[in-house]
């Protein structure tokens, strides 16, 4: 087998291969031979086909068929013969699989680029620390309690807050709409979960009390027929039921899987969660810190193959996020919505790769074990999930790439300027930036 490689250029390289024409026709005889075995055709006995014939008949084929098997088989060959690491999948061209001829073939690929990663140094981390004071507990079971509101029903008026069980339906030009009618469905004032207006012209209203609503929909409106239109709702209020904070019961301890111990053994549970979330939180900030540092550092050639890799599997990951389901394609769904994500996801994964391998990091076992039995510990049956985490091959791998992760942090932070800084427990755990809302996600019936 010849094997010649060009590079054209950056990370591209051509790699023409040449399989002697005797390897191909031993697979191509063997395989009529075998195809000879179990051919049915008229006027000829089970297994007694003459081979001119299967070969006439379905030598064209079975040419095809060996062929893309050798062209497989073929390029792992070449590329552990020129010690090529491709960066993804090969396009094939150039074929050439006439018979009595060499099989001849050009694989396009890319190839991983050469990283040395440097300027650590450079790199500035700020690395919080915090405490939890009694306030942020505080702070934090009334939060609990407001997530777990009760309603209790009221003759008075309805006001903002309150939750509302109307029926209502919806009519455009005089007609009802698609989409535009509910019965017994319950509405918290103030939720946002209806178009602009429809909540507000809720307020004041008692029980038994009905009200026609003139309002128009929002030009960015999903429905394109409903968009900007002006419509009609006539509504039915059958109760009103004001917001209630839940007792600090066993009842409420119970769903937070509390089941003895009262108040304090409460208090204790949810200061633990409010202590990983912490320490979660300033990990998270500090790796942030480091991989953008990383990225700022140091510039690499990053192969087109990968970038589309990952734009693929960020399609995925927004697909399920958002609820797509199976009937909705991600290829639908524009590249250049996760382009420039997926070019720096790509970035760090190259520079992580090159401090792992230059600098022989493999996960610490201990570390492996601490981890898992800290997430262990949130459970009834810690054992059980010990193990299920040491016989899951692929659980196991990712808690590994975890602590992997985290000990390519501590190897940088050795290296980068560190500033310890005290903050507040609400600083620490407050996100760097949240989503804004989609302003076309309205809808004219409330939402389960």
């Amino acid at each position: 087998m010849q094997v010649t490689v060009e590079t054209t250029a950056g990370l591209e390289r051509k790699m023409h291969v040449v399989v002697p024409s005797e390897r191909v026709e031993v697979q191509v005889t063997e395989k009529i031979k075998q195809t000879a075995k179990q051919a049915r055709i008229n006027g000829f006995r089970p297994g007694k086909v003459p081979l001119r014939e299967v070969k006439r008949r379905f030598g064209a084929g079975i040419r095809q068929e060996v062929s893309s098997e050798m062209i497989q088989s073929t390029y792992g060959e070449a590329l552990q013969k020129e010690a090529i690491n491709p960066a993804g999948m090969p396009k094939i061209e150039e074929v050439n699989i006439e018979e009595g001829k060499d099989l001849e073939y050009t694989a396009v690929f890319e190839v991983f680029p050469e990283v040395e990663v440097s300027g650590l140094e450079n790199i500035e981390v700020e690395r919080l620390s915090s405490s939890i004071e009694e306030a942020d507990l505080e702070k934090m079971i009334d939060t609990l309690r407001e997530q777990r509101l009760v309603y209790a029903e009221t003759d008075r008026a309805a006001a903002e807050k309150d939750q509302v069980n109307l029926d209502f339906e919806g009519f455009l030009d005089d007609e009802p709409f698609e989409g535009g009618k509910a019965e017994g469905t319950d509405l918290v004032l103030g939720s946002g979960s209806m178009i602009p207006g429809f909540e507000d012209g809720l307020a004041g209203l008692k029980a038994d009390e009905e009200k026609d609503l003139k309002l128009t929909f929002p030009e960015n409106y999903q429905a394109e027929n409903l968009a900007g239109q002006e419509v009609l709702f006539k509504i039915k209020v059958n109760k009103v039921s004001e917001p209630e904070l839940p007792e600090l019961n066993d009842a409420f301890f119970e769903q937070f899987d509390v089941k003895e111990g009262g108040v304090e053994a409460f208090r204790k549970e949810v200061t633990n969660n409010m202590k990983r979330e912490l320490d979660s939180a300033i990990k998270a900030k500090v790796k942030d810190q480091v991989m953008d540092g990383l990225s700022e550092n140091n510039e690499v050639d990053l192969p087109q193959s990968l970038i589309e890799q990952e734009v693929n599997r960020m399609r995925q990951e927004a697909v399920q996020q958002f609820g797509g389901g199976a009937q909705f394609d991600p290829s639908m769904l524009p590249a250049e919505m996760f382009t420039e994500q997926a070019q720096k996801r790509v970035k760090i994964g190259l520079i992580v790769s090159s401090i792992v391998d230059k600098n022989n990091l493999v996960a610490d076992a201990e570390a492996v074990r601490e981890t898992i039995e800290e997430m262990a510990a949130t459970y009834q049956e810690p054992e059980d999930v010990i193990n299920y985490y040491y016989s899951n091959e692929q659980q196991l791998s990712q808690i590994q790439n975890m602590v992997l992760e985290g000990q390519i942090v501590d190897f940088v932070l050795e290296s980068a300027k560190v500033i310890d800084k005290t903050v507040s427990y609400d600083e620490a755990v407050k996100r760097e930036a949240e989503l804004p809302a989609d302003e076309g996600d309205e809808s004219p019936e409330a939402e389960d």
